[in-house]
């Protein structure tokens, strides 16, 4: 299992002037799906940022998103280790398959992988 990215996740109740802050330091934004948007570096598309307002299908927000190369084999490793599942895997409607789990400080922590989409 492989590493692709960790981005942290921002809790914000000021979403577009976050986008305008962080738009001074370069970052452009990716993603929004309204309740949270992704701002990354376009001279480093990895160097990313989240900012959310609350996670619309989970139970709680995550501190950070950690994507992975094999998201049902981190959830099995997170299974069998007994870390806390705080939401089972599930494949999402914007094309993610991801879990959440609390680390040893009390983080919860967004693992996923994006889906192949048809024809890939």
């Amino acid at each position: 299992m492989a590493v692709r990215r960790v981005v942290p996740n921002i809790p914000s109740g000021s979403v577009q002037e976050s986008r305008a802050f962080y738009g001074l330091l370069g970052f452009e934004e990716v993603m929004n799906h309204g309740w949270i948007m992704t701002l990354a570096s376009p001279s480093s598309p990895a160097a990313q940022i989240s900012v959310m307002t609350s996670d619309r299908t989970a139970p709680v927000d995550p501190d950070m998103s950690v994507e992975v190369d094999d998201v049902d084999a981190a959830y099995a490793i997170m299974r069998e280790s007994g870390a806390e599942i705080l939401h089972p895997i599930q494949d999402e409607d914007w094309g993610v398959r991801r879990f959440f789990v609390r680390d040893p400080s009390g983080r919860v922590v967004n693992v996923l992988a994006h889906r192949a989409r048809p024809g890939q």
